[in-house]
């Protein structure tokens, strides 16, 4: 029987004597609990590497929000627009987790928060901030609760936190949309150059990661880049999170090592039979059924397919359901988070929605589709067009057969499940 999630992604987190499929546990260790105490007996005390960046930069952590940026370059970039400018940094630790799909950042500020905390501290120093704000979505009333109470226990004299509570909507997950938002309540992208590392939050270089990226900041200041590069990939070290969706039966958040298979993250959630995996969510790739013999999660294991674990969401469609219908769904979903200021955005995305509708409806706007599908990309002041015409096309190739039955007035699925968009509707 086709499991199917009809509500919001829940965080699940397993027995910790069976541990994820690796058998590594690190962000969501359950043995620190959400005490400070506890925590630090867990993990010893804070960190405090004399070169912290160097460190990040020999453990080649790369940023866990979805562009895979590498960190300590980022990091280095912020310190030397500061010397530059003769400007003190600050530092953005964002866990607004716009993207539907996911429940990873919720989840470790749950889990773990004084984790994020000690990254948001160490990243501070590294860089010379005096300040770090945690931005969280004003969806998320419990992540706020638990926000409000770790910035208010955690900030220390040279190094104040504080809590920025952000509207809920998709922008609010790119980094010079929230730095606009901060500065001046719009929730608008901004071209770049400048970068955040040039010139942030109030003119100042900024540090922009998300919360997973600095809980391992956190863990490299502690333990060092030999012993985080102890799981993962010779490439590509380190664990993930990973929130799984759909046709699975134990849907939730899941912790891997870079590296692990997709088959054995599938077979641990439970997934049962499938169409195709969209990993990376909205801005993600859709990955044919295939996949699940071959693909590894990581960059180098999933390039044949053009995807990267991006935001670290897998879903899994049903074989029952209609993905014509679910694609559609989203794309116009996603037209609708448009800022509303640039030409790809408000024409592009609405005229992808558009013909998706109609080929769901039975119409062949296949040429529509595929037109405006390329013509978006690669313009506008954020990377919204790109993502949803890298989702759109991956579908158009991955579901072909579906879209050409839909286009020929026809569909086999026996059931409408609204895997991708279980959340959309209470946002």
């Amino acid at each position: 029987m086709t499991a199917a999630v009809t509500h919001p992604p829940r965080a699940i987190l397993h027995d910790p004597e069976a541990g994820p499929p690796s058998g590594t546990r690190r962000l969501l260790s359950t043995a620190s609990g959400p005490g400070l105490g506890a925590h630090e007996a867990h993990w010893g005390p804070p960190g405090a590497a004399p070169d912290l960046i160097a460190e990040i930069l020999r453990a080649g952590l790369r940023g866990r929000g979805g562009a895979g940026f590498p960190t300590g370059t980022k990091m280095g970039a912020v310190v030397q627009s500061a010397q530059r400018t003769g400007r003190r940094p600050v530092v953005i630790a964002n866990a607004t987790e716009g993207e539907p799909l996911s429940a990873k950042d919720r989840t470790l500020l749950a889990q773990n928060p004084h984790l994020i905390a000690d990254g948001m501290l160490a990243a501070a120093r590294a860089v010379g901030a005096r300040q770090a704000i945690l931005c969280v979505s004003e969806g998320r009333a419990e992540s706020i609760r638990s926000a409000r109470v770790l910035v208010e226990g955690r900030s220390r004299r040279d190094i104040s936190l504080r809590l920025a509570v952000t509207p809920d909507r998709y922008l609010a997950g790119e980094e010079s949309a929230l730095i606009n938002w901060l500065d001046h309540g719009r929730l608008l992208p901004t071209t770049a150059p400048p970068r955040p590392d040039e010139r942030g939050l109030g003119g100042r270089p900024t540090l922009v990661d998300n919360v997973e990226t600095l809980a391992n900041v956190a863990l490299i200041d502690r333990l060092g880049a030999p012993w985080w590069r102890g799981v993962g990939t010779h490439d590509e070290a380190g664990t993930a999170l990973m929130t799984v969706t759909g046709a699975v039966a134990r849907p939730g958040v899941y912790e891997v090592a870079i590296g692990d298979r997709l088959a054995t993250l599938l077979a641990a959630a439970g997934a049962t039979r499938s169409s195709g995996y969209l990993v990376g969510g909205y801005f993600g790739t859709w990955l044919p059924i295939e996949a699940a013999r071959t693909a590894a999660l990581s960059r180098q294991g999933l390039a044949p397919f053009g995807a990267t674990l991006g935001c670290g969401v897998l879903s899994v469609m049903p074989v029952a359901a209609c993905p014509v219908r679910e694609v559609a769904r989203v794309a116009r979903w996603l037209a609708a988070q448009s800022a509303g200021q640039c030409g790809p955005c408000v024409n592009g995305l609405g005229a992808i929605g558009s013909a998706l509708q109609g080929i769901a409806d039975g119409h062949d706007t296949r040429p529509q589709l595929d037109r405006w599908s390329t013509i978006v990309q690669g313009r506008g002041a954020c990377k919204l067009p790109d993502g949803a015409a890298t989702f759109v096309r991956s579908a158009l190739s991955v579901f072909a057969d579906h879209f050409a039955q839909h286009a020929a007035g026809s569909c086999t699925a026996t059931t409408d499940h609204h895997v991708l968009t279980a959340e959309i509707g209470a946002r």
